[in-house]
This record gives structure tokens, C-alpha cells and sequence, in this order.
């Protein structure tokens, strides 16, 4: 089995070729869209000249690290290209799950303002149906996430309040809670997302629906790009 970093690398690798001279960027959170900056960094050292708004607080202190000019929604309403990973992409419609990693409402905001958002994975993310491999993260408000929890318990769902290592409550950027939410198998996306932005005190929800331009999945048989027509290039 290839190592799954060196995967996520050749996905990140792969989509630094889409991005061009002047282009503002929304940089994504978690392991692969790491990678995906190490590599405009390396771009960027070379001539590139592009402006970036992270997702995170943890995306902005790298990219800073590595030399990526930053910028913020105050300058640039309207994104360019926006590349982040994935816990899940569901085959054929490239509909997501996002924020295991807990960045999920700048992300969502990030990919909204974006005129293409492209989506970097290993093959080991892409499933049949999502909710599958794990549970839907839902950013509620602190006061009375506890009825919030019940109103999600109520659309068949098992929700439960994401602690840090320590067993303190985890708190996004924004400040917010996060309930990870296990469904299973998911029929419905787009009712799903509906009806959980329905409950008062959900502040966003992990799922992305129709939101990919391309997704770019890395395997042991090479780099493969899927568009939701269900093209596959090389």
C-alpha cells in the first residue's frame, strides 16, 4: 500500500499546476491541504505572485511561515480558486464532507466566494454514499448546545460534543462547538444539510453540496481529476 502522505502530496502537487499569476486563493485546513501549501510555497519562491485567505488560523501561521502573502475578505470579496481536502467525496455527484478537522464554517465561506473550489485526496476518501467512514461535524453556538443536540437527535442522528485530547469542550476559530453527528449512510444530501441549518443554534454543517468544480484523487495507479459530469482526465 503507498503511503497515504506521499498520496496526499502528488494530489496537492497536482493542483498547484491550476493556479496562475495574480490569482487570489482560499488556502483549505487539515493534513493534505498542508501539503497543497508547502507546494505553492515553493511556487511562490519562484516568481509566483498570488494573494491567499486561509481557513484557518492554523493554514494562515503556515502559509505566513512559508512566505505566502495573506490577505482577508476586507480586500478581496470574490476568490479565485479555492483548493482544500475532504473526509469524504461521494463518487459521481463529488458532494463532501468537511470539518473533521474543525474548520468548517471559514471553509464553506471560503468555497462560496470561490469561482472554482478544487478538492485534493488520497482514493482511500472517495465512498458510495457519505457518512459512511465517519460522522457529519455540525458548528453550533455554545449557549444551549445542549438543545441543539436533541434538535439534531431528532432527523436520526447520534450526536456527540467534540472534545480536545485534554477532554475540554473543542472550540473552533470562531469560537463555536462542534457536534459530530453520525448519521450513517446519508440518502439525501441536500435535504440533510437542509434540514440541520433549519435547527436555531446550528451555525453551519460539514456537508458541501455541489460545491466541487474537480476533485483531484491520488491512488497506487496515479492522479486522477473527476468532475461531477463524470469525466475523469490524467
Amino acid at each position: 500500500m503507498a503511503d497515504r502522505d506521499e498520496l496526499k502530496r502528488a494530489a496537492a502537487e497536482r493542483a498547484v499546476e491550476f493556479v496562475e499569476s495574480g490569482m487570489v486563493l482560499g488556502l483549505g485546513t487539515g493534513s493534505t491541504a498542508a501539503f497543497f501549501v508547502e507546494a505553492l510555497a515553493a511556487r511562490v519562491g519562484q516568481g509566483l505572485s498570488v494573494i491567499a485567505i486561509p481557513t484557518s488560523e492554523r493554514t494562515a501561521a503556515q502559509a505566513h511561515r512559508l512566505g505566502i502573502p495573506l490577505a482577508s475578505f476586507a480586500e478581496h470579496r470574490q476568490i479565485d480558486l479555492a483548493i482544500d481536502g475532504a473526509d469524504e467525496v461521494q463518487r459521481i455527484s463529488l458532494d463532501l464532507i468537511k470539518g473533521r478537522g474543525g474548520a468548517l464554517l471559514r471553509e464553506k465561506i471560503v468555497a462560496a466566494a470561490s469561482r472554482r473550489f478544487i478538492v485534493i485526496v488520497d482514493d482511500d476518501k472517495l465512498v458510495d454514499r457519505l457518512g459512511t467512514t465517519g460522522p457529519l461535524p455540525v458548528e453550533v453556538a455554545q449557549f444551549g448546545w445542549q438543545a441543539t443536540a436533541d434538535a439534531l437527535e431528532r432527523l436520526d442522528c447520534r450526536p456527540e460534543l467534540r472534545r480536545t485530547g485534554a477532554g475540554q469542550s473543542f472550540l473552533t476559530d470562531g469560537g463555536n462547538f462542534i457536534l459530530d453527528c453520525r448519521f450513517g449512510s446519508i440518502e439525501n444530501p441536500v435535504e440533510t444539510e437542509r434540514r440541520i441549518n433549519a435547527i436555531v443554534g446550528v451555525v453551519e454543517n460539514g456537508l458541501f453540496v455541489g460545491r466541487s468544480s474537480a476533485v483531484i484523487v491520488a491512488s497506487e495507479d496515479g492522479v486522477e481529476i473527476l468532475t461531477s459530469g463524470g469525466t475523469v482526465s490524467r
